[in-house]
């Protein structure tokens, strides 16, 4: 696979990650046609590997929506913008602390963009409860179940 089409792959799960965010994009069906491609293209056992996992990853992921409370922002009372900057520092820690990065990134800026909205460090918390409960715990699931399938590709690549 030349690196033109390694960097095409990328981009397209980069914007399947941000779909994640994004109500209405199917941000997870996104990423995992991006490994689709990779692993029709790529054609070795670890791709096809990273193709398995990565769709029964995501096939857990469904199973587990009905269980976790819908995706009602509106009712959390924080702008949207707020779970984009959660979203976009989860990605970015996911690949800076490994794993626990995504989660403490996408928990930490939703309290660091409300604390700074609403002034002080109470009403930050109290409205990272509502938020986490209205919408968070829905997007985090299925970005952590996205930037998971992103990670074993890139490591793939590096180490495969």
């Amino acid at each position: 696979m030349s690196v033109w089409q390694l960097v095409a792959v990328g981009l397209v799960m980069l914007l399947g990650l941000v779909g994640v965010l994004v109500p209405g994009v199917p941000g997870q069906a996104i990423v995992w046609a991006a490994v689709l491609w990779w692993a029709l293209t790529d054609m070795t056992p670890t791709a096809w590997g990273v193709l398995i996992g990565a769709t029964a990853l995501l096939l857990v992921n469904q199973a587990l929506k009905p269980v976790l409370p819908p995706r009602r922002p509106a009712e959390s009372g924080a702008p949207r913008r707020t779970l984009m900057i959660g979203g976009v520092a989860g990605i970015v820690g996911f690949f800076v602390v490994p794993v626990v990065g995504g989660i403490a990134g996408f928990v930490g800026a939703i309290y660091g963009a409300e604390r700074l909205r609403l002034g002080s460090r109470g009403a930050g918390w109290t409205s990272v409860r509502s938020v986490m409960r209205a919408t968070g715990y829905a997007v985090l699931v299925e970005l952590f179940a996205c930037l998971l399938v992103a990670g074993a590709w890139v490591g793939a690549l590096i180490w495969g």
